[in-house]
């Protein structure tokens, strides 16, 4: 039965005992089980670390909260993920508040930055809530962190605020489950620990039934009933999370492409690779040595936060040496945003927002990093491409831009003839005189199904089908009534 509509949202809050629990997909299922009931729905997450962005109206926010507003049938918009952070470095992070980079809060003490954004992020939430029937609210990490406790403003902070159902999400598959849960919840204070309403054992493998009597043993220890047991499941098709590298292809047949990804420390936008996990024949594989690289069709410098970083960070592992031989051999090689930089004759940071230093020297391009920040959606069209890029001449696709370098040809190979061909307007897009090697700044392009045409002859799975594929998971796994009782009962 579908509840009476209120001005006031319920609001159901997924929580997890770590990071990588499954709080982000189950956060994307609830949207899409909400919103096919008719109710207006909204995702939310207070504070987002992650180098996966999206541009949505009014800036950029973590990829994330972007698949759930598109799985709640929302419009994304910066609300949802007031507060992004895009790591640089191990103890420096690049702010985003409501969309913006905040120069000031990324100097901040990080302590003293999160109490001075908690007004911010609330009223963010408030006016979600105002104008939506359910708010699915992700959390961060785990909530039983003490020593984060005091500056909390993405948990249970949240959770109050919101008076918000929670659940608490665990992953079995590493193993201690229960000790995860009950530990969990006994570090929290009394009042957070009444708005828990159910646990939930994610990445089961094998036979249920010999979980008894495990679930009930905790529900005595802490009043909470075990609401589900999701089985583990690979393939459910949503784009990774940051930091979980995963060569499965769930495409069938026989691989006869092999794209090659390099996954340096702070490789961003990593998303944006998934659907070639469901291309026919293609198999996705991340690397971070040269005998990696040896079968690789494909070679794939994908977008960075931290580009000189990187770069230098490449040049350690030998993988240098290792892309300029397949690219010397005729092999294919793309870069992305970062990537596209990296390619390049030399990197320029005259406002020190990047680093200097010379590129592969694979493209006869230089990039100047400006201190303003391009972020935008673009839609456009490829000129006569060559090379293994052939098939993408004449094709319109749409993506994104995020990045702060701004890349032309270089002015002495370019008088000396060597010359990078354009090959999308606004210089997006370069390609060498051999044609193998092509570097472009838009992401996005693997999640276009004309490109993906263009390239393999194939299409994959819509973001769509895979929503629907979520909700339907979680109403067969849960227990009959839980999801209809957050929202009603609470």
């Amino acid at each position: 039965m579908t509840p009476d509509k209120s001005p006031l949202a319920k609001c159901v809050m997924v929580l997890g005992t770590t990071s990588g629990a499954g709080k982000s997909w189950l956060t994307t299922a609830l949207c899409r089980y909400y919103a096919r009931q008719g109710l207006r729905v909204a995702p939310y997450k207070a504070q987002n670390m992650s180098n996966n962005a999206r541009v949505v109206a009014g800036g950029e926010i973590g990829s994330a909260q972007y698949f759930q507003a598109l799985a709640a049938h929302a419009t994304p918009e910066v609300r949802m993920n007031p507060l992004l952070l895009k790591p640089e470095k191990d103890t420096q992070s690049q702010v985003v508040l409501m969309g913006q980079v905040n120069a000031e809060l990324s100097r901040m003490e990080w302590r003293g930055r999160s109490l001075s954004v908690w007004p911010v992020v609330a009223q963010a939430l408030d006016e979600l809530m105002a104008e939506n029937d359910v708010v699915v609210i992700e959390g961060a990490g785990s909530p039983a962190e003490i020593n984060l406790k005091s500056c909390d403003i993405v948990n249970m902070r949240v959770a109050l605020h919101a008076n918000a159902a929670c659940l608490l999400v665990t992953d079995i598959d590493r193993g201690g489950a229960f000790a995860h849960l009950y530990g969990t919840w006994a570090m929290l204070d009394e009042a957070e620990r009444k708005l828990i309403k159910g646990f939930v054992l994610n990445k089961f493998r094998g036979d249920a039934s010999l979980l008894a009597p495990g679930p009930q043993m905790l529900q005595n220890l802490t009043g909470v009933p075990t609401v589900a047991t999701l089985p583990m499941w690979w393939q459910h098709g949503l784009p990774e999370e940051d930091g979980i590298f995963d060569d499965r292809s769930t495409a069938a047949g026989q691989v006869t492409r092999t794209v090659a990804v390099i996954a340096y420390p702070r490789i961003s936008n990593l998303d944006e690779f998934q659907p070639l996990k469901n291309v026919p024949g293609v198999r996705l594989k991340w690397v971070r040595s040269p005998a990696q690289l040896i079968d690789a069709d494909w070679v794939v410098l994908p977008g960075s936060k931290a580009t000189s970083a990187d770069l230098a960070w490449l040049r350690a592992q030998g993988l240098d040496q290792a892309i300029a031989a397949h690219a010397g051999q005729g092999g294919a090689v793309l870069g992305i945003c970062g990537g596209l930089q990296m390619l390049g004759e030399a990197l320029i940071d005259p406002h020190g927002i990047d680093g200097n230093g010379p590129g592969l020297g694979l493209l006869p391009v230089v990039t100047v990093f400006d201190e303003n920040k391009t972020v935008r959606h673009r839609q456009t069209v490829f000129a006569s491409v060559g090379g293994p890029w052939a098939g993408l001449s004449g094709v319109e696709v749409q993506g994104y831009e995020i990045h702060h370098g701004q890349t032309a040809p270089h002015p002495a190979m370019a008088a000396a003839g060597d010359m990078a061909s354009p090959v999308m307007p606004d210089g997006l897009a370069w390609q060498n005189g051999a044609g193998n090697v092509l570097g472009l700044y838009l992401h996005g392009l693997f999640e276009d199904q004309r490109v993906l045409q263009a390239l393999f002859g194939a299409a994959v799975p819509t973001l769509d089908v895979v929503f629907e594929g979520l909700a339907d998971y979680i109403d067969r796994h849960f227990e009959p009534g839980v999801l209809q009782s957050l929202i009603t009962t609470h």
